[in-house]
């Protein structure tokens, strides 16, 4: 549960946000990810910093640059937090179209 706290807490920044969903079209150098976006490409290394400490992101050289990615195993993280909820609400789901809730 930590770890999704720390990527839920890290994506709650919209520039994190932003820049995590440019990521989703695949990987990119810092330049590319900074492009068009309201704040300096030093601002965007740091928010990268911020989302691979969380897990979301993984980087590798490329030459001088740093070549950044979406980590599947930090979303696998945040699905298994989520899927906690979903089991309960699928289950009362079916108990209300099948009539059962409240009943003993």
């Amino acid at each position: 549960m930590n770890n999704a706290a720390a990527a839920l807490a890290a994506l709650a920044d919209p520039t994190r946000r932003q820049i995590f969903e440019r990521l989703a079209a695949g990987p990119r150098a810092v330049g590319d990810i900074a492009r068009g976006l309201p704040v300096t490409r030093p601002a965007v290394s740091q928010h990268l910093a911020v989302l691979k400490s969380a897990g979301l992101v993984k980087d590798q050289a490329a030459g001088t640059r740093r070549i950044y990615e979406i980590d599947p195993k930090g979303l696998g993280t945040i699905r298994a937090w989520l899927d906690q909820f979903w089991d309960t609400a699928l289950a009362s789901f079916k108990d209300e179209v099948e009539g059962t809730k409240g009943k003993s």
